[in-house]
Protein backbone atom coordinates (compact mmCIF):
# COMPACT_ATOMS: atom_id res chain seq x y z
CA UNK A 1 0.00 0.00 0.00
CA UNK A 2 1.50 3.19 -1.23
CA UNK A 3 0.58 6.18 1.27
CA UNK A 4 2.25 8.66 -0.70
CA UNK A 5 5.73 8.53 -2.97
CA UNK A 6 8.03 6.22 -1.60
CA UNK A 7 6.21 5.39 1.73
CA UNK A 8 4.49 2.08 1.51
CA UNK A 9 2.61 0.16 4.23
CA UNK A 10 2.51 -3.33 4.36
CA UNK A 11 -0.27 -4.10 7.35
CA UNK A 12 -0.65 -7.41 8.95
CA UNK A 13 3.17 -8.44 7.24
CA UNK A 14 3.96 -10.34 10.78
CA UNK A 15 1.95 -13.03 11.74
CA UNK A 16 1.42 -13.11 15.59
CA UNK A 17 3.76 -16.39 16.04
CA UNK A 18 6.30 -14.06 14.20
CA UNK A 19 5.55 -11.70 16.26
CA UNK A 20 5.72 -13.29 19.21
CA UNK A 21 9.52 -14.56 18.57
CA UNK A 22 10.91 -11.40 17.63
CA UNK A 23 9.45 -9.96 20.62
CA UNK A 24 11.33 -12.23 22.10
CA UNK A 25 14.80 -11.65 20.59
CA UNK A 26 13.94 -7.81 21.45
CA UNK A 27 13.64 -8.59 24.85
CA UNK A 28 17.10 -10.49 24.72
CA UNK A 29 18.49 -6.60 23.18
CA UNK A 30 16.93 -5.18 25.91
CA UNK A 31 18.80 -7.43 28.69
CA UNK A 32 22.22 -6.89 26.71
CA UNK A 33 21.15 -2.95 26.11
CA UNK A 34 19.29 -1.74 28.29
CA UNK A 35 16.63 1.04 27.25
CA UNK A 36 17.62 4.81 27.76
CA UNK A 37 15.63 8.02 28.39
CA UNK A 38 17.13 10.56 25.53
CA UNK A 39 17.61 13.85 26.91
CA UNK A 40 17.09 16.75 24.05
CA UNK A 41 20.20 18.88 22.79
CA UNK A 42 21.02 21.22 25.04
CA UNK A 43 18.04 21.61 26.94
CA UNK A 44 18.19 18.27 28.54
CA UNK A 45 14.61 17.72 28.50
CA UNK A 46 13.65 13.65 28.51
CA UNK A 47 11.76 12.34 25.66
CA UNK A 48 8.72 10.43 26.54
CA UNK A 49 10.31 7.08 24.78
CA UNK A 50 12.45 4.90 25.99
CA UNK A 51 15.10 3.83 23.53
CA UNK A 52 18.03 1.69 22.91
CA UNK A 53 19.97 -0.22 19.49
CA UNK A 54 20.63 -3.32 18.05
CA UNK A 55 23.71 -3.56 15.13
CA UNK A 56 27.17 -2.13 14.67
CA UNK A 57 25.91 1.52 15.74
CA UNK A 58 23.24 2.80 17.96
CA UNK A 59 21.38 6.56 17.88
CA UNK A 60 21.76 8.62 20.75
CA UNK A 61 20.02 11.79 22.18
CA UNK A 62 21.77 13.92 25.17
CA UNK A 63 22.25 17.63 25.40
CA UNK A 64 25.65 17.18 23.07
CA UNK A 65 23.41 16.75 20.20
CA UNK A 66 22.02 13.72 17.67
CA UNK A 67 24.37 11.21 16.92
CA UNK A 68 25.14 7.25 16.17
CA UNK A 69 27.90 5.71 18.03
CA UNK A 70 28.88 1.65 18.37
CA UNK A 71 28.27 1.80 22.53
CA UNK A 72 25.78 2.09 24.70
CA UNK A 73 26.28 5.30 27.10
CA UNK A 74 25.28 3.75 30.01
CA UNK A 75 27.27 0.30 29.92
CA UNK A 76 30.24 1.50 27.63
CA UNK A 77 29.34 -2.28 25.60
CA UNK A 78 28.84 -2.53 21.88
CA UNK A 79 25.41 -3.21 21.30
CA UNK A 80 23.79 -6.55 20.62
CA UNK A 81 23.44 -7.59 17.10
CA UNK A 82 20.43 -6.99 15.26
CA UNK A 83 18.13 -10.10 14.94
CA UNK A 84 18.61 -12.50 11.68
CA UNK A 85 14.63 -12.22 10.92
CA UNK A 86 14.89 -7.95 10.61
CA UNK A 87 17.61 -8.66 8.75
CA UNK A 88 15.97 -11.09 6.41
CA UNK A 89 13.14 -8.48 6.75
CA UNK A 90 15.00 -5.67 5.09
CA UNK A 91 16.05 -8.16 2.67
CA UNK A 92 12.27 -8.61 1.45
CA UNK A 93 10.75 -5.50 1.58
CA UNK A 94 13.82 -2.21 1.82
CA UNK A 95 14.72 -3.00 -2.08
CA UNK A 96 18.53 -2.00 -1.12
CA UNK A 97 21.77 -3.65 -1.65
CA UNK A 98 23.31 -3.61 1.70
CA UNK A 99 22.17 -4.71 5.15
CA UNK A 100 21.20 -2.21 7.66
CA UNK A 101 23.89 -1.12 10.45
CA UNK A 102 21.59 0.64 12.80
CA UNK A 103 18.40 -0.87 15.06
CA UNK A 104 16.67 1.45 17.05
CA UNK A 105 14.11 0.26 19.55
CA UNK A 106 11.58 2.54 20.57
CA UNK A 107 9.43 1.56 23.81
CA UNK A 108 6.17 3.64 24.08
CA UNK A 109 4.14 3.57 27.44
CA UNK A 110 0.64 4.68 27.26
CA UNK A 111 1.53 8.37 27.84
CA UNK A 112 4.48 8.84 25.02
CA UNK A 113 4.84 10.62 21.94
CA UNK A 114 6.82 11.45 19.38
CA UNK A 115 6.80 14.37 17.49
CA UNK A 116 6.82 15.60 13.91
CA UNK A 117 10.43 14.97 12.40
CA UNK A 118 12.89 13.43 9.69
CA UNK A 119 15.31 10.80 9.89
CA UNK A 120 18.05 12.67 8.84
CA UNK A 121 21.22 11.73 11.06
CA UNK A 122 22.39 9.13 8.72
CA UNK A 123 25.35 9.49 6.58
CA UNK A 124 23.28 7.73 3.47
CA UNK A 125 20.04 9.68 2.81
CA UNK A 126 19.48 7.65 -0.11
CA UNK A 127 18.54 3.93 2.16
CA UNK A 128 15.53 3.31 3.33
CA UNK A 129 14.25 3.39 6.75
CA UNK A 130 12.22 0.55 7.51
CA UNK A 131 9.64 0.36 10.62
CA UNK A 132 8.12 -2.73 12.48
CA UNK A 133 5.37 -1.88 14.93
CA UNK A 134 4.93 -4.41 17.74
CA UNK A 135 2.16 -4.20 20.57
CA UNK A 136 -0.86 -1.19 20.97
CA UNK A 137 -1.65 0.55 18.16
CA UNK A 138 -0.15 3.81 17.62
CA UNK A 139 -1.71 7.31 15.43
CA UNK A 140 0.59 7.56 13.35
CA UNK A 141 1.06 11.14 11.29
CA UNK A 142 2.89 11.15 8.03
CA UNK A 143 3.68 14.90 6.24
CA UNK A 144 5.85 15.62 3.30
CA UNK A 145 9.11 17.25 3.14
CA UNK A 146 8.13 20.45 4.56
CA UNK A 147 7.30 20.63 8.09
CA UNK A 148 4.34 22.88 7.43
CA UNK A 149 3.23 20.20 4.56
CA UNK A 150 -0.46 18.80 5.41
CA UNK A 151 -0.28 15.64 7.16
CA UNK A 152 -2.25 12.28 7.09
CA UNK A 153 -3.13 10.26 10.28
CA UNK A 154 -3.14 6.76 10.26
CA UNK A 155 -3.48 3.67 12.57
CA UNK A 156 -0.37 1.32 13.10
CA UNK A 157 -0.91 -2.00 14.22
CA UNK A 158 0.91 -4.93 15.50
CA UNK A 159 2.89 -6.40 13.05
CA UNK A 160 2.57 -3.86 10.44
CA UNK A 161 5.54 -3.06 8.43
CA UNK A 162 6.55 0.29 6.89
CA UNK A 163 9.24 1.80 4.58
CA UNK A 164 10.50 5.32 4.21
CA UNK A 165 12.12 5.36 0.94
CA UNK A 166 12.97 7.10 -2.77
CA UNK A 167 10.82 10.08 -2.95
CA UNK A 168 9.45 9.81 0.61
CA UNK A 169 12.49 8.72 2.86
CA UNK A 170 13.02 12.57 4.17
CA UNK A 171 9.17 13.29 5.16
CA UNK A 172 8.15 14.42 8.06
CA UNK A 173 6.36 11.47 10.53
CA UNK A 174 5.64 11.26 14.19
CA UNK A 175 3.66 9.02 16.79
CA UNK A 176 0.29 11.55 18.28
CA UNK A 177 -0.64 8.65 20.64
CA UNK A 178 -0.95 5.11 22.21
CA UNK A 179 -4.23 3.45 22.48
CA UNK A 180 -3.73 1.37 25.76
CA UNK A 181 -5.23 -2.28 25.15
CA UNK A 182 -5.28 -2.58 21.67
CA UNK A 183 -3.16 -5.34 21.50
CA UNK A 184 -2.58 -8.12 23.61
CA UNK A 185 1.52 -9.42 22.24
CA UNK A 186 2.64 -7.21 25.23
CA UNK A 187 1.09 -8.26 28.44
CA UNK A 188 1.72 -5.20 30.34
CA UNK A 189 1.29 -2.49 27.14
CA UNK A 190 2.97 -0.56 25.28
CA UNK A 191 4.17 -0.42 22.19
CA UNK A 192 7.77 -1.21 20.46
CA UNK A 193 8.54 0.43 17.35
CA UNK A 194 11.78 -1.11 15.62
CA UNK A 195 14.03 1.41 13.10
CA UNK A 196 16.02 0.01 10.93
CA UNK A 197 18.31 2.17 9.24
CA UNK A 198 21.54 2.41 6.95
CA UNK A 199 23.46 5.05 8.56
CA UNK A 200 27.06 4.84 6.37
CA UNK A 201 27.49 4.93 2.71
CA UNK A 202 28.25 1.78 1.12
Amino acid sequence: MELRPGVHLFPAHLARPAQEELLGEVRAMVAAAPLLRPEMPGTGRPFSVRMTNGGPLGWVSDRKGYRYQPTHPGTGAPWPPIPARLLRLWEEVADWPVPPDACLVNFYDETARLGLHQDRDEEDLLAPVLSVSLGDEAVFRLGGLERGDPTRSLRLRSGDVLVLGGAGRLCFHGVDRILPGSSTLLPKGGRINLTLRRVRPH
